[in-house]
């Protein structure tokens, strides 16, 4: 591409954010009931043995969700199907999605078959020290049988989802998620605690029936739209249909590429399983759970703004890059780009700078104590240093798949796990679980920039002089913003009579505010183009819906 087009400030159809605005709505609705969740086990099971047992046999279909289903599956699928509906039109994208599902039924209901059977072995390899621990080992091999048909539900769901994206249709697959959490919460509450003596089964056996409750509704509440589209299912199996056979030639190298912060995520798991009290000598409960909650906070931003913008790109550069598009392609990426900068690097700082008031506003209740605030706080701030790079990679190693070239994101994430591995080797001993938090962030970014690198010497500089320039400003605006927030927090804990819950009300909305007016104004001195699309794209549809009522 030439110098100067790749220089231009990108201006991508205006769809792309208008799109992502909806989506993030949507996921931040699916982000809050996620909060409300981890409330609930929280409150009832706070950081110890079960939940450790329950994160541990839930991480086993979810990480086969994102090899398998949403991960690999979603920008395999999306790509290919947006491409064939392009070129082909809308029957022949209709049978391609039947050939797809009858073939992800098959391949998945073997692989939970083998998922059920290997359970044991699975979770020995998975967190070897929970069996030192009396009880530990056995019930994280039962929840993980109870949870492995989640796996087949939710690739269901994941092809849903990119069909319905694929025609433009946002909303209600970015609201499904929402309904897992509340078939998961209503659900498990009602099987775990009001059912559960009848049933003959424990608090922590009815959560996890309850997120199957939760899979099936995160797949039922789509297929109207899909009927709506005209979309009957059919069975049909054709392993020699073009479209299939892309589609499973993306996914072997997606299976890592999309999934690589995943995966570190399961090493880490590994790793955290087995840390040991420097004075007692024994393996301590709590680290799994520790990072799991502090991740939790991590998903918020991610969700609401790296991937509502991922998911309503990558449609929109799988159609650029079907019609050889390729100014289009760059405009829309870097475009995208700067978005998430612009959303996620001010989360991080603010983060960072209010972890332990907000961690204890969420979750210190019953019997979540204020030893697992600091714990989890510590670990949401290592995290938060990836936070932009991990949303990033969910924006641009997509862009990889539209372009067929699914080898590029596989290499770059089989060295990241590597590293991954090595830096947990290095710190886990001395940080503990922190370490382990600041090695999957420093891996997140080290993904994204290597991206990057590839994806310029594949297309060129993709607006990268004004992508370069905005990062810097964003960075500078953030900086000043968290100083803001540090401030405000602190004068209100100093002036202000009050503790414990009521005073963390006070301290987290008016330091989050103040943050982001700061934010605001200083990304207006500073001159960024993007910030009132940004701000629009989250916020103006849902103020111009209400304007239209009144």
């Amino acid at each position: 591409m030439p110098a100067a087009e790749a220089e231009k400030t990108p201006q991508p159809s205006p769809s792309v954010a208008r799109q992502a605005g909806v989506v993030g709505l949507a996921v931040m609705a699916s982000r809050v009931l996620g909060l409300v969740r981890d409330q609930v086990f929280a409150a009832f099971f706070g950081a110890g043995l079960q939940y450790d047992a329950f994160l541990t046999a839930f991480r086993i279909p979810n990480l086969l969700r994102d090899l398998f289903a949403e991960g690999a599956l979603s920008a395999a699928f999306v790509t290919t199907f947006s491409q064939v509906l392009e070129a082909k039109g809308k029957d022949e994208a209709a049978r391609l999605a039947n050939r797809v599902a009858t073939a992800m039924v098959l391949v998945i209901a073997v692989i939970s078959i083998l998922a059920w059977f290997f359970a044991p072995s699975i979770v020995y390899w998975l967190a070897p020290g929970f069996f030192d621990v009396p009880g530990k080992g056995d019930l994280t091999i039962h929840l993980t049988r109870v949870m492995i048909p989640f796996l087949l539900l939710v690739a269901l769901a994941a092809q849903a989802m990119g069909m319905l994206n694929a025609n433009n249709r946002f909303g209600i697959p970015s609201l499904a998620s929402a309904f897992f959490n509340i078939g998961s919460i209503a659900g498990g509450l009602l099987l775990g605690f009001w059912l559960a003596q009848p049933l003959g089964i424990t608090a922590i056996e009815g959560m996890a029936y309850g997120t199957l409750i939760g899979g099936f509704l995160q797949f039922a509440v789509q297929w109207p739209s899909l009927r709506r589209l005209g979309y009957r299912y059919r069975p049909m199996l054709n392993f020699a249909d073009p479209g299939l056979r892309q589609i499973a030639a993306l996914m072997g190298p997606a299976v890592i590429g999309v999934a690589a912060v995943q995966i570190n995520v399961f090493v880490n798991t590994n790793f955290a399983s087995a840390i040991v009290d420097s004075t007692t000598g024994q393996v301590v409960n709590g680290p799994v759970s520790w990072l799991n909650y502090a991740f939790r906070f991590m998903q918020f931003p991610i969700g609401v703004f790296g991937v509502a913008i991922a998911t309503a790109t990558l449609p929109a550069i799988s159609r650029s890059a079907a019609r050889e598009n390729l100014p289009e392609f760059c405009q829309t990426l870097a475009h995208s780009l700067v978005l998430t900068f612009l959303l996620c690097i001010p989360s991080a700082f603010g983060l960072i700078v209010l972890g332990r008031p907000i961690v204890a506003l969420i979750f210190e209740h019953g019997k979540f104590t204020g030893y697992d605030t600091i714990q989890t706080a510590d670990a949401l701030a290592a995290y938060s240093l990836g936070l932009a790079g991990y949303a990033a990679v969910k924006v641009l190693s997509p862009a990889f798949y539209a372009l067929k070239d699914a080898r590029t994101p596989m290499l770059v994430s089989l060295g990241s796990i590597v590293v991954n591995y090595f830096m947990n080797s290095l710190l886990v001993h001395r940080y503990g679980h922190v370490g382990l938090a600041f090695s999957t962030s420093t891996v997140a970014s080290v993904n994204f920039a290597l991206l990057m690198i590839l994806m310029r010497r594949k297309l060129g500089r993709i607006g990268g002089r004004h992508l370069s320039r905005t990062f810097g400003k964003i960075c500078l605006a953030s900086f000043v913003m968290a100083i803001a927030v540090w401030l405000v927090n602190w004068q209100i804990s100093v002036q202000l009579p009050m503790r414990g819950t009521l005073l963390r009300l006070v301290q987290v909305p008016s330091a989050i505010a103040a943050g982001a007016l700061s934010f605001y104004f200083l990304c207006r001195m500073l001159g960024v183009q993007e910030l009132d699309e940004a701000i629009g794209s989250l916020g103006g549809r849902l103020v111009s819906r209400l304007r239209n009522r009144k």
